[in-house]
């Protein structure tokens, strides 16, 4: 049975700027409040920082949690109010049907696959050229431009995820893109439409000391999506969308829209 969990974070803690700070960090947090062995489980999650004064933790978990080492050391254990909130993620499923619309908020890790030399690193370039003759695979390259993450999320939503991005209502859905010549591919294909990015982020951290490094970059996408097919979309709810998941990426959460 899935949870959906929500932890609120004191910025202003030593072990909470730790946290806030590393991805690595945050995720050994999370599987610390699984009761599995470690690895057992892959849990969703993903850090909102919009008010940095009040950031919050959400995870996805296939079994129920227990948060109280994060409250302790990362919170405020001995204040008022819901530090840790768990809940049951199956009436939401049961919930959904296809045409309805909810607000949404996703943190994805945007690539592409190649092997074109031009935008690969000097290391894989390295390894492209070692490669045995026919074995064709790409290295995943991340898309650094808003307009470029952009597309990469709508020429995805319906093929992959089971949703499409609701039309916009109030005109161009992206700050940024002027107008349909300068909007990204997909975007030019479906018109204006309810999304837009809040935040674009560079990662960069050691897995451990003297650890292989991870480098990879973030965007969170937000606005209004219609539901179009109902098991791609829970799949993607339950299981997360793109790569680097286990470093804050791929939660997809919803919620009821807003009455105008």
């Amino acid at each position: 049975m899935p949870y959906l969990s929500r932890i609120r974070i004191n910025p202003l803690r030593k072990e909470s700027r730790k946290l806030l700070a590393s991805p690595h960090a945050m995720h050994g947090a999370v599987q610390a409040g699984l009761p599995g062995l470690p690895g057992a489980e892959r849990p969703l999650w993903r850090l909102d920082t919009d008010d940095p004064y009040r950031p919050h933790l959400y995870v996805l978990t296939g079994s129920r949690p227990d948060w109280t080492h994060l409250v302790e050391y990362a919170g405020w254990p001995d204040a008022d109010g819901e530090h840790a909130a768990v809940r049951d993620y199956e009436p939401l499923l049961k919930r959904l049907a296809v045409g309805q619309e909810y607000a949404f908020r996703l943190t994805a890790n945007p690539v592409r696959s190649t092997v074109d030399e031009k935008l690969l690193t000097p290391a894989q370039c390295k390894k492209l050229a070692q490669r045995p003759e026919g074995l064709t695979r790409g290295f995943r390259v991340a898309h650094r431009t808003a307009e470029a993450q952009l597309d990469w999320f709508l020429s995805r939503t319906e093929k992959r995820w089971g949703f499409t991005v609701a039309e916009s209502l109030t005109g161009p859905a992206a700050p940024g893109l002027a107008d349909a010549t300068t909007a990204p591919t997909a975007a030019r294909r479906a018109g204006p439409q309810e999304v837009r990015i809040t935040a674009r982020n560079r990662h960069s951290f050691a897995k451990g000391k003297g650890g292989h490094r991870v480098t990879f970059n973030s965007a969170t996408f937000e606005g209004r999506l219609r539901v179009k097919n109902l098991q791609a979309f829970t799949t993607s709810l339950l299981t997360g969308i793109g790569p680097e998941k286990a470093y804050g990426c791929g939660l997809l959460t919803v919620a009821p829209l807003r009455a105008e």
